[in-house]
């Protein structure tokens, strides 16, 4: 091929996706229900619009906002995060290649970087995808502080009775909230046939919560507790015993341990399953700032006027490794991943982050459309900036810049 004709060529195929995104994109506005097919089929204008605008879709249940709003009052800007920075390439670079819709840098509560793509803004929402679990596994320390749950090591059939007699007896809350409980389950999201997949479309038994319906018929692999496997739906199960135990909707209890009382900004939706419950393990879609203010709250101790929300011990426990899981450096805590050099976070798929750094007092909020679920060329541009963010962090704390 002649080099002269590659960039007309180049540029007639760029014209041609782009049309075709925005056909799709106006197609979605003109009727979001066609959002309502897997996940895994989504293409990428899909992705951008539907992650921005589940609501439009799919049934979702409010978390409301109180009548304060926590402050996040400007920080001294991070420094090689403007112009030409290294930290501004790498930045520019994930939102490129990699999808970047927003990202809020606290640290100390104070904002240090804050920016939007993809349409998305300070006033927008986004989906969290399984960063919804390690809110679930807040209000279940709320619960055992508010004296709903007894104890950790409760058999999960006390709480869900219609468990009984499936492979989740003898089962305990600490063995779902570690994902060890010797259940089989297959989380491939590329695979149409996994758990993952059909738990979402499975016939649900008459009278039965969704998730149970789908759980309760899953077989054993191993004994609990011997092994970490994750599994969406144990968080869902989890969500359920916290309904269940406080006879509440997962959102309004959220919504009156942490949204309300510590202040978030705007209002955020909790997506719902078929029978009306929602989704513990997935799905809310709240504002970047707020998933920050999130991460801030979990930072300062989950504490609302000085006092922990959570039972004593329990967050301590949730953010540091419970379990291994494979990884040299790495393991899970109770619905956090957790590093051995203290760090942690939260993590949904396509590219969605809360990460906490108690040593150098940040907080790192990131909504993204990965053209992927998960991948590792995807982690590798998010830790990228995540280091780039650190090393300007340290070099501003020797009084010199970063390297």
């Amino acid at each position: 091929m002649p080099q002269l004709l590659r960039p007309c060529i180049t540029f007639v195929f760029s014209l041609g996706a782009a049309l075709a995104f925005a056909q799709t994109t106006s197609s979605l506005e003109r009727d979001p229900t066609l959002l309502r097919h897997p996940l895994p089929t989504w293409n990428q204008a899909e992705r951008e619009y539907g992650f921005a605008h589940w609501e439009l879709a799919f049934a979702v249940r409010k978390i409301a906002r109180g009548p304060k709003v926590h402050a996040l009052p400007a920080g001294t800007p991070l420094p090689t995060f403007a112009g030409d920075g290294e930290g501004a390439k790498q930045l520019r670079d994930y939102e490129d290649n990699f999808k970047l819709a927003g990202i809020v840098v606290l640290q100390d509560g104070k904002v240090r970087l804050e920016h939007y793509a993809l349409g998305n803004s300070a006033g927008g929402r986004w989906a969290s995808f399984s960063m919804a679990k390690s809110l679930t596994s807040t209000l279940v320390g709320a619960a055992i502080k508010d004296g709903y749950i007894s104890s950790l090591d409760d058999p999960v059939t006390r709480y869900i009775p219609d468990l009984r007699g499936s492979a989740y007896e003898g089962v305990t809350v600490r063995q779902l909230l570690t994902m060890s409980s010797g259940v089989k389950w297959n989380e491939d999201y590329t695979d149409l046939k996994a758990d993952v997949a059909l738990f979402y479309s499975d016939p649900i038994d008459p009278g039965v919560d969704a998730t149970v319906s789908y759980m309760r018929k899953l077989p054993r692999e191993l004994p609990p507790g011997q092994k970490w496997v994750y599994k969406t739906g144990e968080t869902n199960l989890i969500g359920v015993l916290v309904q269940q135990a406080t006879k509440k909707d997962l959102a309004t209890y959220a919504s009156e341990k942490v949204w309300a009382p510590y202040g978030m900004e705007q209002d955020a939706l909790w997506a719902l399953d078929r029978t009306d419950h929602e989704h513990g393990g997935c799905c809310i879609q709240a504002a970047t700032r707020d998933y920050a203010r999130l991460g801030q709250f979990i930072l300062d101790g989950a504490r609302i006027d000085g006092k922990s929300i959570v039972a004593d011990g329990y967050l301590e426990a949730a953010t540091h490794k419970q379990i291994d899981i494979g990884r040299p450096g790495s393991g899970y805590g109770y619905q956090w991943w957790t590093s051995d050099d203290g760090t942690f976070g939260a993590y949904g798929i396509h590219g969605q982050m809360i990460y906490i750094d108690p040593a150098h007092r940040l907080v790192i909020a990131v909504n993204s459309a990965w053209p992927v679920a998960t991948g590792q060329k995807e982690i590798a541009a998010r830790s990228a900036v995540v280091k780039a963010i650190v090393r300007a962090v340290d070099a501003e704390a020797r009084g010199g810049a970063a390297k």
